[in-house]
């Protein structure tokens, strides 16, 4: 269990550093810069991570690995991705970690309640509703006023993050079959 919680950790820290990193790059092809960025690729991958500790080791321990993923993300964030002249930079890194304890939390609340439900009930709600409160905390905390075209960079990133969600429902079937559930 230790080895398991320090690798999902790491994991939730990883992700968190490298969604930060690549939201502040929007999409150039399709003319989607102003609706899309790469960080809508690896950010709900945070949520699956939340939603296995939650399913295998119960709220607790996932609480517990979001508050060390908040830390090593937030940490990586702020050594290897934010740039202090720059005040989107700062923003970023501070809308990211509210938006992250906030959704991460709620994820954590809400697939608890729906644990015992069919498989797909718990992980799909709880990202769903986690990714949503995500999406619009970081964004309007990070771009809000800046000349950043925020809130349809939210409304795309949003889509991405349902339809990554939908997709991330497949590693967690394939794991519900090869580890035991609390």
């Amino acid at each position: 269990m230790n080895r398991v919680f320090i690798t999902l950790s790491l994991l939730m820290g990883v992700v968190v550093l490298i969604s930060n990193y690549l939201v502040q790059f929007p999409i150039s092809y399709f003319n989607l810069n102003e609706i899309l960025t790469y960080g809508a690729f690896s950010y709900p991958i945070a949520f699956l991570i939340t939603d296995i500790a939650n399913r295998f080791y119960g709220k607790i321990t996932a609480r517990k690995i979001v508050y060390v993923g908040f830390a090593i993300g937030i940490s990586f964030t702020l050594l290897f991705s934010t740039n202090f002249t720059d005040l989107i930079s700062i923003r970023i890194a501070i809308g990211s970690g509210a938006a992250f304890i906030v959704a991460q939390l709620l994820d954590v609340q809400i697939f608890d309640k729906l644990r015992r439900k069919k498989w797909f009930i718990a992980p799909l709600t709880s990202s769903l509703i986690g990714s949503t409160v995500d999406t619009f905390l970081f964004f309007s905390i990070s771009f809000y006023a800046t000349g950043v075209p925020w809130f349809t960079l939210s409304l795309g990133d949003l889509a991405v993050k349902i339809f990554v969600a939908l997709l991330m429902l497949i590693p967690f079937r394939i794991l519900l079959g090869t580890v035991k559930a609390v």
